[in-house]
């Protein structure tokens, strides 16, 4: 199964009043495991950068001023995402944002239906806990030392370690199970590819026969046995 978790960050909290994207940072998940397969863009948001926002990613007006607008890597971020499900935390945030984003280069939204909060799934399991991503990390002894400013790729790569504790962690092979057991019909070929390979190294079978010593050991031991239960006839068994 592809998910991909994701992180946004932006000028402001609210599209409405004219906030823009700024970042986006992407995790390719199969089967809760990531490949390596990422996506992460910095955009020219064509507007100020507010000096509360900067203090929390640390992108400049100027850092910015050359980077892409979104309507030119809106197609690259749509090729990635394809139709798997998306994770975020408070992921109604950067849905809207996103949206907000496709709307402006006149492209249809992402359907909300796609959307997994992990934020939600924090609620469920931790009622009444923090539910910030510092405090979740920290909950589940997820290294984040080196998050001095958020940062979208950085969040999501976090994110995506929380979203496999919340979850259940990785039960790769219960989920290819399940499938099997249910008598799903599935494509092999589709199982391969989704299936993150691990190599190593190949190795000959060990022998398991006995030696000819170890056949000799054996017998002289039996030879030394006294009144062996398989040398008793029935009788004497009934007897005792």
């Amino acid at each position: 199964m592809r998910e991909i978790v994701f992180d946004t960050e932006t000028t402001g909290l609210d599209p409405r009043n004219g906030d823009r994207l700024v970042e986006i940072g992407c995790i390719e998940l199969v089967n809760r495991v990531a490949t390596g397969n990422v996506f992460h863009v910095y955009f020219n948001p064509d507007r100020n950068m507010p000096a509360e926002a900067e203090a929390v990613h640390g992108l400049s007006e100027a850092f910015l001023s050359d980077k892409e607008r979104f309507r030119e890597r809106a197609q690259d971020f749509l090729d990635f995402i394809g139709d798997s499900p998306l994770i975020a935390h408070n992921a109604g945030f950067d849905f809207g944002f996103i949206n907000a984003e496709l709307e402006f280069c006149g492209r249809e939204p992402v359907c909300t239906s796609r959307m997994i909060d992990t934020v939600a799934l924090a609620r469920k399991k931790h009622p009444g806990a923090k539910l910030s991503l510092d405090a979740l990390c920290s909950r589940y002894g997820i290294d984040r030392s080196h998050r001095t400013l958020h940062g979208a790729l950085l969040d999501a790569e976090l994110l995506a370690q929380l979203y496999v504790e919340l979850t259940g962690g990785r039960q790769i092979g219960l989920e290819l199970a399940a499938l099997e057991g249910a008598g799903t019909q599935r494509d092999d070929r589709q199982v391969a590819a989704n299936v993150v390979q691990i190599d190593r190294p190949f190795r000959e079978p060990r022998p398991h026969s006995a030696s000819e010593e170890e056949i000799a050991a054996h017998k002289a031991f039996i030879a030394g046995l006294s009144d062996p239960i398989w040398k008793l006839g029935a009788a004497s068994l009934r007897s005792r």
